[in-house]
């Protein structure tokens, strides 16, 4: 067995135990931080989400339903709560079942059905390298998925406003390997309905990526537009850089298109946008892009909005999970900051 084949058959927790490199300690203290020991990757949540997901775990449907109903056409939060309720529903289904045989035609049940669906299809495809992935896996994987598209598609006629069905279908024309054309005929969908849905653009922009089904250049491109629309996407050329990096590309982070980017987010993010639900995970490719590009005092006021949740994208690109990685690029900011 080679040490890569060795690695795939490790949890995240043997993976942090055994392969984990020490990160050099500093003084978190001293610039008003969280001490490494209190850092964690649980999802901060708003107090009523966090409610609803609770009452969900319970199996009690109704928090969950009145908080979709009382959010109404504030799509970024809409969407938020639909991941938080579905998440839940993947793993335990009673709440679910319940509201939808209490309201069968609610489209608040079917969206966080449809998305459940697809956490299921996801859960059973696991996160293994295609090579340790059955065909089993992959034909149950692609099964559930088509049925989560068939219930994004009966969401969507419920609801024919919301774009919340319609991002959804961006993630799942990913793993159904949806063609350029298929795929941008869903994006019209969001784009018809919400042009500025934020969780719709970071599906698409993975989409985009030289990873899944686009390049560099047609990452770039998307980045791009989309950032020249509003503030709260001007973390997308950020994300670019990120998969660029990601990608062993050099030196992707000095690329003028990122300051440009954080010369309109960091604005944002101290006035309209504070209280944002994309805020953290703008804060965290924020933090991340002013490390690299050694503005240590910026970057630490970032982590100091962030507080000690590592729940940001950015930091999930790492083989010793979440919390190593922010740590280290803490650390880092702490470094430059001195």
């Amino acid at each position: 067995m080679s040490t890569f084949e060795f690695m795939d058959t490790l949890g995240q927790e043997d993976l942090a135990r055994y392969l984990t490199p020490p990160i050099k300690q500093t003084d978190a203290a001293r610039f008003g931080l969280p001490a490494d020991d209190e850092i964690t990757d649980d999802q901060v949540l708003a107090d009523p989400v966090r409610a609803a997901r609770d009452a969900y775990l319970a199996g009690e449907w109704q928090p969950g339903a009145d908080l979709l109903a009382g959010i109404g056409t504030d799509w970024d939060r809409r969407g938020t709560a639909v991941s938080v309720l579905s998440k839940v529903a993947a793993d335990d289904d009673t709440a679910l079942k319940a509201w939808r045989t209490a309201r069968p035609d609610d489209p608040d049940a079917a969206i966080v059905h449809a998305d459940s669906l697809t956490n299921v299809a996801w859960q059973i495809r696991t996160a293994q390298r295609a090579s340790n992935v059955s065909r089993e896996q992959f034909a149950g994987f692609q099964r559930v998925l088509e049925q989560a598209d068939e219930a994004c598609q009966i969401a969507a006629e419920l609801a024919p406003d919301d774009p919340t069905p319609w991002g959804k279908r961006c993630s799942i024309a990913m793993g159904r390997q949806y063609s350029r054309d298929d795929f941008r005929e869903i994006w019209a969908g969001v784009m018809a309905r919400d042009p500025l849905n934020v969780a719709a653009h970071s599906r698409a922009m993975q989409y985009w990526c030289a990873k899944w089904f686009g390049s560099h250049e047609l990452m770039w491109e998307f980045a791009e537009e989309g950032a020249a629309k509003h503030p709260k996407l001007a973390w997308l050329p950020l994300a670019a850089a990120f998969e660029m990096w990601a990608s062993d590309v050099k030196n992707p982070w000095q690329d003028k298109r990122v300051e440009q980017a954080l010369d309109t987010l960091l604005p944002w993010l101290d006035g309209e946008g504070r209280d944002a639900p994309e805020a953290r995970d703008s804060r965290a490719f924020a933090a991340r892009a002013l490390v690299e590009l050694k503005r240590g005092e910026e970057a630490i006021e970032q982590f100091r909005r962030l507080g000690a949740h590592a729940d940001g994208f950015v930091w999930s690109y790492n083989a010793f999970g979440s919390v190593h990685e922010f740590r280290k690029i803490r650390s880092r900011a702490c470094r430059l900051a001195r």
